[in-house]
């Protein structure tokens, strides 16, 4: 059988996260995010019920990318978000791009 790989990037809550998230953090972390979606190299993402982790993203690409494009998100880079990322396979074709999904690109748009 053939597979496609995937990373499964785990955002999980920084125990060391500044008190207070400001909305342009998560403002360019949905940007961040949709410009993934864009480019190809992002299948899915969105948030969790779960204290501890706060969101899975779903990337078309190996780990190192992954950890390179991670790197790039702006909560991530301000102490938000720690990042796990996680090799994972699926059957071929069964996940794809679909580059006609919507991505909210602020917190803004993600309430509408």
């Amino acid at each position: 059988m053939e597979f496609d790989h995937f990373t499964l990037v785990l955002l999980e809550t920084n125990p060391d996260a500044p008190e207070a998230s400001d909305t342009v953090v998560f403002d360019g972390h949905l940007a961040h995010l949709a410009s993934l979606h864009d480019a190809g190299e992002l299948i899915a993402a969105g948030p969790t019920r779960d204290d501890d982790l706060r969101g899975i993203c779903v990337l078309a690409t190996g780990v190192e990318r992954a950890r390179e494009l991670m790197a790039a998100d702006p909560a991530v880079q301000a102490g938000v978000f720690s990042v796990r990322l996680v090799p994972w396979r699926a059957p071929k074709g069964a996940i794809a791009h679909a580059p006609d999904a919507r991505f909210p690109r602020s917190v803004a748009d993600a309430s509408t």
